[in-house]
């Protein structure tokens, strides 16, 4: 997947996308792109931590063997100096440092994201409970739609998971703002048929797409 970006003119479509969505529903939808989940900190410091002691240990077992003397001091020291390079790595690529990440746990990072999200922006406070976000991580690769209780009671996961995967492909495509727009419209067909829109149909999210 390449590295995602939005234009104004993207921020613009997708906000459009979302107003005619919800011009027919009482459903409201929120749009949140995210870089990353999580900081993935323990993961790549064990890793890095890991790959010293072994570089170590190989070290020590053939240095010998060649005819090589290293003092002690010397193998703590490139030890850490390997340890520290290692970090520095991971820190500025980020791709690197979530190849090591095993995905159950890049899953977990961005679906706990997704809830965060959901609850910081009061999608859950709707009047109905009848608001969706529309999520996506782009470190993880991962993508949900989180719908909140009546909607839920209503609506298929099958249905969502159907739009998650064409927003998947999109992004790896890398015409992730289509991909949304595509998305939101899915959304707003789904809801428009569980939730018609009635004269009192106040906005009570903003029709943004949320990049943090």
């Amino acid at each position: 997947m390449a590295h995602l970006s939005f234009t104004e003119a993207d921020h613009g479509r997708i906000a459009e996308a979302i107003r005619k969505a919800e011009a027919t529903t009482t459903g409201e939808i929120y749009a949140v792109f995210a870089r990353t989940s999580d900081a993935y900190v323990f993961v790549p410091a064990t890793i890095a931590l890991a790959l010293s002691l072994i570089a170590a240990l190989l070290a020590a077992l053939f240095a010998p063997l060649a005819g090589l003397a290293i003092s002690g001091l010397a193998l703590v020291t490139s030890q850490l100096a390997a340890t520290l390079l290692l970090l520095v790595l991971f820190a500025v690529v980020p791709s690197l440092r979530m190849a090591f990440v095993p995905r159950a746990v890049a899953e977990d990072r961005a679906h706990r994201m997704a809830l965060t999200q959901f609850f910081a922006h009061n999608i859950h406070a709707t009047v109905g409970r009848t608001g969706i976000l529309v999520f996506v991580s782009e470190a993880e690769h991962y993508a949900e739609i989180v719908a909140d209780a009546e909607i839920a009671a209503k609506v298929p996961q099958e249905a969502w998971d159907a739009i998650v995967a064409d927003l998947i492909a999109a992004a790896r495509e890398n015409r992730l703002a289509e991909g949304y727009v595509q998305a939101v419209r899915a959304a707003g067909a789904i809801l428009t048929a569980h939730f018609p829109g009635d004269r009192a149909n106040p906005n009570e999210i903003s029709d943004r797409l949320v990049e943090i």
